[in-house]
C-alpha cells in the first residue's frame, strides 16, 4: 500500500460516466486514480462518487483527517444547480478545507471549492470553452506560485467547461487567465485547508478530451465551434490518431498542438507539483505525528 492516501472525489454521476465510457473514454475518478499513479506509484487512493444517490461522500472506516490529499475531478454539473448531487459535493469540500486536507480541483474541482469558501460561479457569458484553453497567462502571483514550477510563461491547456468563477472567496489568489475566462487557476485558502485548483483540465490527455467531445458533439455544432456532424468525427478521431502517435506533426500543426499538451509531464505540472508541495508535506507531518 503506498504510504500517500489520496481521497479521489469523481464529481460527475454514473449515467454520465456510462456515456463517458460508451464514447471511449474513462470515468473521471477511475482516470484521475490512474493519472495520480503514473506521477507517483507511492499513491494509494479511495475514489467516491457523491454525486450518485447513496454515494457515500467519506468512506465509514476512514476520517477525512487521514488523508494526505483530496483530489476532484471534472463534472457535466452546474454547481449554481440546487440539486442533492451538488450540494453533497459543497458539503463535502466544506469538509475538506475544515479538516485542513490539501484539496486539488480540476475544473469543476475548482468551482465547487470556490463555493464551499463562499464564492460564485455563473455560466460563461463568453460561452463554452472546449477542447483546448489558448494562452493562459500566469498572473504575478501565479508566476511566483509552486502549482507552476517547471511551466512558466503563457501556455495552453486540456479543457471543457461552461460554467466560470464570476465572485471569488475572501481569501482567493487568482493565479492564471486567459481571454475566455479571467480565472483559469487559483489558490484558496478557507477555513484551516488549501485548495489548488485550475479550470482546464492537466489530467486529460486527447483521448479523454475526444470522448468529451463525441459526448457534447450537439452543443459543439448548435454553438457553431463545429460546421456538422462529420466535421466533428474527424476532430474526434484526428485527436485520437494524434493520442497514439504524438509524432503526428501533420495532425499537430492542423490543431496548434504543442508540447505543452503532448508531454505529459508538462500537461500534468500542476498536480505533480500539488503532489510534491502539498501532499507529501502532510504525509510527512502525519506521519510524524
Amino acid at each position: 500500500m503506498g504510504s500517500l492516501r489520496l481521497l479521489v472525489v469523481d464529481g460527475n454521476t454514473r449515467e454520465v460516466n456510462a456515456r463517458h465510457r460508451a464514447q471511449g473514454g474513462r470515468p473521471t475518478g477511475e482516470h484521475y486514480v490512474a493519472v495520480l499513479r503514473e506521477l507517483d506509484p507511492d499513491v494509494a487512493c479511495h475514489v467516491v462518487h457523491p454525486a450518485d444517490e447513496g454515494g457515500d461522500a467519506v468512506p465509514s472506516w476512514v476520517g477525512l483527517g487521514d488523508f494526505d490529499g483530496v483530489a476532484w475531478s471534472g463534472s457535466a454539473l452546474n454547481v449554481y444547480q440546487d440539486v442533492p448531487a451538488v450540494r453533497r459535493q459543497v458539503e463535502l469540500a466544506a469538509a475538506v478545507f475544515q479538516a485542513g486536507v490539501p484539496m486539488f480541483g480540476s475544473c469543476w474541482g475548482l468551482q465547487v471549492a470556490t463555493v464551499a469558501a463562499g464564492g460564485v460561479v455563473r455560466p460563461n457569458p463568453k460561452g463554452r470553452e472546449i477542447g483546448f484553453a489558448r494562452h493562459i497567462a500566469p498572473t504575478a502571483a501565479g508566476a511566483l506560485h509552486p502549482m507552476y514550477e517547471g511551466k512558466r510563461g503563457v501556455f495552453d491547456a486540456i479543457a471543457v467547461h461552461l460554467d466560470e468563477v464570476a465572485v471569488p472567496p475572501e481569501r482567493m489568489t487568482v493565479l492564471a487567465g486567459n481571454a475566455m475566462s479571467d480565472i483559469q487557476a487559483a489558490e484558496i485558502r478557507h477555513a484551516a485547508g488549501t485548495c489548488w485548483g485550475v479550470q482546464y483540465h492537466p489530467e486529460y490527455d486527447l483521448n479523454e478530451i475526444g470522448a468529451v467531445m463525441a459526448r457534447h458533439g450537439g452543443a459543439m455544432i448548435e454553438a457553431g465551434l463545429v460546421a456538422d456532424q462529420p466535421a466533428l468525427d474527424r476532430l474526434v478521431t484526428d485527436l485520437r490518431a494524434l493520442h497514439a502517435n504524438p509524432g503526428r506533426r501533420d495532425v499537430a500543426w492542423l490543431y496548434g498542438i504543442g508540447e505543452g499538451i503532448l508531454d505529459s509531464g508538462r500537461r500534468r505540472a500542476e498536480i505533480a507539483n500539488w503532489l510534491s508541495f502539498q501532499v507529501r508535506p502532510r504525509a510527512a507531518e502525519r506521519a510524524g505525528g
